[in-house]
């Protein structure tokens, strides 16, 4: 072999050595630390980041958006292990000391270690979906780095995105407020009966009828006009001026998620650009309205729905309000007498329309007798008097029950598709003017 090539093969050698002692030396740096100082390291870097936060985190916390909506979590970590936390799960919205943990496993996680608010989501005996599954929350989070200040954990258990903003002392403050929002939206025993939500574009309105659960923060928005199909799911989550809603509501070809809720009208109105608006409101008129009544109507046939307490008193259908109405009537009575059944009946025969007040303990059926009519417009049956059995001092304390009844603007009458205890066909009327709604047995 010639000097000059074993000069060439020399430095070829000579630059491959150099090569791979560059790269075994760059491999040592970066796995320098072993597995368990770099979790260890991670675990500080957490703990340094939960407790830099001056004044705390703030999470929304949706468990499940497809089937539960969001509850405001407000964290404020201290020096060893020690966490302040508040929520808006309940009426309590002051701030709890409990204990937490950074933990190592397959990464770092923090850990709520003793009972606060956060394990309300997570309690088996608390559940407002399947049995044992609680509200289908944790108490565990899997850290995944940071984004724009965030802190980006997944849950444990359902591996649910759960992110940690940094708090103010204003939402402290407002926490109290979302309480309130809960309730402006759930109503109370003198708020109407039925939802709708009310989308448009600035020209296009679309209509759909809100079923809203209070308990578990969702609404399902049925559309209510040919044409549309689409069902809209509401995963909400309150603010101290409103709600926010998961997913968005598309108008047009903008998303809606801020509710602000309106004092006046009870509403809530989320506003975009060029006309596009999302009303959430509360209407005493069922939003699909039914020609049920004309049943009822003079020349209808024979006819009798009933109430009867002992079957009847807690059916869902019966509106807290009707509830209020037949408790105040029963407070009147003596002890051992209560109603028993408020029995209608069309078109007899032989009496032709009347009320019939019947009670426990012995007391004597009351009489109430009426003609009807129709608001064929709004589709309510209006019953009007006409004339009792009893006198007015015996039947003073029917009044309140019987004017619901009776009412000018008339009843809302809907053939139900459930029974209950028995086969017998259910009925509900609901007042045009109240939220009082009954549940009926057909005869």
């Amino acid at each position: 072999m010639k000097t000059k090539n074993i000069l060439k093969y020399l430095l070829l050698i000579i630059l491959m050595l150099q090569v791979n002692s560059c790269v075994s030396t760059d491999a040592e740096q970066k796995f320098e630390d072993s597995p368990t100082e770099r979790l260890n390291k991670q675990k500080k870097e957490l703990d340094d980041l939960l407790l830099s936060a001056k004044d705390g985190w703030k999470a929304v916390y949706y468990t499940d958006d497809n089937q539960l909506g969001g509850f405001t979590h407000l964290f404020k970590f201290l020096p060893n292990g020690k966490v302040d936390m508040a929520s808006d799960f309940d009426d309590d919205t002051e701030k709890h000391n409990s204990q937490y943990e950074i933990q190592l496993g397959s990464t770092v996680s923090v850990v709520f270690t003793t009972e606060n608010k956060i394990h309300l989501l997570s309690d088996s005996g608390n559940s407002p979906l399947a049995a044992g599954k609680g509200f289908l929350g944790d108490f565990q989070f899997l850290f995944y780095g940071q984004e724009n200040g965030d802190l980006v954990f997944k849950s444990n258990r359902t591996v649910k995105e759960v992110r940690f903003v940094k708090a103010t002392p204003q939402d402290w403050d407002d926490l109290k407020g979302n309480t309130i929002m809960n309730k402006n939206i759930t109503g109370d025993i003198n708020s109407p009966l039925f939802r709708t939500l009310e989308t448009t574009d600035g020209t296009t309105v679309k209509k759909y009828e809100l079923n809203y659960n209070s308990v578990v923060r969702f609404g399902t928005a049925i559309p209510l006009q040919d044409g549309n199909a689409e069902t809209l799911k509401l995963a909400v989550a309150f603010t101290p001026t409103g709600i926010t809603v998961r997913p968005a509501i598309i108008v047009g070809s903008q998303k809606l998620t801020d509710f602000v809720y309106n004092e006046t009208d009870k509403s809530f109105v989320a506003t975009g650009t060029s006309g596009a608006k999302a009303t959430i409101q509360f209407t005493n008129a069922p939003p699909r309205l039914t020609d049920d009544y004309k049943l009822f109507l003079e020349g209808g046939g024979q006819i009798t729905i009933g109430y009867i307490a002992a079957n009847l008193s807690g059916a869902a259908t019966n509106s807290p309000y009707a509830k209020a109405i037949l408790a105040q009537v029963n407070a009147a009575l003596p002890a051992n007498q209560k109603i028993a059944r408020v029995q209608i009946a069309f078109n007899d025969p032989l009496n032709g329309n009347y009320i019939a007040y019947t009670f426990t303990g012995g007391k004597a059926t009351i009489y109430h007798f009426f003609t009807t009519s129709e608001d064929a417009v709004n589709k309510t049956i209006i019953l009007t008097d006409d004339g009792w059995i009893g006198t007015p001092a015996a039947r003073a304390f029917l009044k309140v029950l019987d004017d619901e009844i009776t009412n000018p603007k008339g009843l809302y009458l809907k053939k139900e598709s459930f029974t209950i205890f028995y086969t017998n066909v259910i009925y509900t009327y609901a007042s045009a003017a109240t939220p009082f709604r009954l549940t009926n047995y057909k005869f």
